[in-house]
């Protein structure tokens, strides 16, 4: 059964497990990808603007391109570990998952450029170079769960809310485009209290203190592939450009379990207390296709000094989603809802297109002879200048967008040292402002690696923790305090580049 947008404004809370609509907190998701690298780069917190000569220029800064003076492939496994605790009501829980995935492939053509007879060879256009790349750009596989006793309100409060919403009378309220009010009714965990000028007025028969929990499974990813070039001018001025093509999937399924006592009247009018156990389910599969666009230079005013700077378009999606929600009650006098094996799961579909924000990246790399290097980037992303369209809803979206979220400026530093002429150990570390306007926090990523190169081939390794605070809600009450877990994200991930040079 298809129902409309205006169902998705109503449970937004529900669909997403927060206070934002479904369609605000997806555009956030797909806009907090990541910089596709090696593990050299990882290695050193991916401060890559102004480093030139690797794989990772292809989608970071494509100018570093023309730093090759030969042809390169590398690819790139990762191993991710997500840890996710969780603070519900005062109670503790965590989750975890392990992951195996392919990280990055990426190729790069060189082509000296031919110098005119007599002409001096370090001067004009040296080469001209070509790359491909592969990259995951964002990780979607977590296992979360909180749990706790809720002092405050219970999921029925949320459906007596939407019944005063879409029912006037219990016949309005059974054909609303939101089915929460009427599968609160209908479970018996809402009843009617009288009316006002609006209608029936609608209220929780639930006790206070139920015990509550989130589960929550999601999977996917977010990918692109690159298209780039770069010119070396002189050994002084690097230029480069690069075309992506995107493509996201996300799939989530979540089940809000409460369990605890309510008020019924049996058969013979008599008022008496059971129990009940209740289940809201959410299932969300979201897939997309999208392209962006990246320019950059480097440039060396001194041989061991190296600045440069880095443009990336929005990308512009087009996505699809589709969501399906169920609720399954159970009382310990043996009632069940929905009666027998009849089957109520509401089911939506919707289209819509997603631009994401630009990005601007400059960066510094100071070089100490053949020793190692010292390099830094800043970036700016305006996160409030997401943009959702194609579909009735999207001009409140859009505000809310601008309202809910912020510019951020993103901070990046890392360190290559050269301890042998082999092996080189690396260090970095990240700040990643906050794009949420007061809740969560930034994410931090330290990483360390180590790498070994000879005549052709090399290989690096890298070890990093990601880490951020988050705060979710597992549904919306407008008359009393949403409840709120708190998460603290912790991800430990490792690479292995393996490259060659032909």
């Amino acid at each position: 059964m298809k129902f409309n947008y205006a169902l998705v404004v109503i449970i937004a809370c529900m669909v997403t497990q927060n206070i934002y609509a479904q369609y605000n907190q997806d555009a956030l998701r797909f806009s907090r990808f990541d910089r596709g690298s090696t593990s050299r780069i990882k290695g050193i917190g991916n401060a890559s603007t102004a480093i030139g000569g690797d794989l990772s220029s292809i989608s970071t800064n494509p100018a570093g391109l023309g730093f090759f003076n030969g042809s390169e492939f590398s690819f790139t496994p990762e191993y991710n570990f997500s840890d996710i605790s969780s603070t519900y009501f005062n109670q503790k829980e965590s989750d975890k998952k392990k992951q195996l995935n392919f990280n990055n492939a990426s190729v790069v053509f060189h082509s000296s450029q031919r110098v005119p007879k007599g002409a001096d060879p370090t001067k004009g256009l040296l080469s001209v170079n070509f790359g491909l790349s592969w990259n995951r750009t964002n990780n979607f596989y977590d296992n979360i769960y909180y749990a706790g006793f809720n002092p405050n309100n219970s999921i029925a409060d949320m459906f007596a809310e939407r019944a005063y919403d879409d029912g006037p009378t219990i016949d309005a309220l059974k054909k609303a485009a939101s089915p929460l009010g009427f599968w609160g009714y209908e479970h018996f965990l809402v009843d009617t209290i009288g009316h006002d000028a609006s209608g029936l007025l609608y209220d929780p028969v639930t006790h206070l203190n139920s015990s509550q929990s989130m589960t929550q499974v999601t999977t996917g990813g977010q990918n692109e592939f690159n298209l780039a070039v770069g010119a070396n001018y002189s050994n002084k001025l690097y230029v480069g450009m690069s075309l992506a093509f995107t493509n996201l999937k996300y799939n989530s399924t979540s089940t809000f379990a409460e369990e605890g006592n309510a008020d019924f009247v049996d058969a013979n009018n008599v008022q008496g207390v059971r129990g009940y156990k209740t289940f809201f389910d959410n299932h969300q599969t979201t897939n997309g296709n999208g392209f962006n666009l990246k320019l950059g230079f480097i440039y060396k005013p001194l041989e061991s000094v190296q600045f440069g700077a880095s443009f990336t378009s929005p990308t512009w999606y087009s996505v699809e989603d589709n969501t399906t929600l169920g609720l399954e009650t159970f009382y310990t006098n043996g009632d069940k809802y929905p009666i027998g094996n009849q089957d109520e799961d509401e089911s939506f579909e919707q289209n819509y297109n997603l631009r994401t924000p630009l990005k601007v990246s400059g960066g510094l790399a100071v070089f100490i002879e053949k020793k190692g290097f010292i390099t830094a980037d800043l970036e700016y992303v305006d996160y409030a200048g997401m943009h959702m369209s194609g579909y009735d809803g999207a001009a409140q979206d859009n505000k809310n967008i601008k309202e809910l979220y912020q510019s951020t400026v993103n901070a990046r530093i890392g360190a290559e040292g050269r301890v042998s002429p082999n092996v080189y150990l690396r260090a970095g570390y990240g700040y990643l402002g906050n794009p949420e306007k007061g809740i969560g926090g930034a994410t931090t990523n330290i990483s360390g690696g180590i790498g070994y190169r000879i005549s052709n081939f090399f290989v690096d390794a890298t070890y990093t923790n990601v880490s951020r605070k988050q705060n979710v809600y597992p549904y919306e009450v407008y008359g009393s305090m949403s409840p709120e877990a708190e998460l603290k994200r912790s991800y430990n991930n490792a690479y292995l580049t393996v490259g060659f040079r032909f």
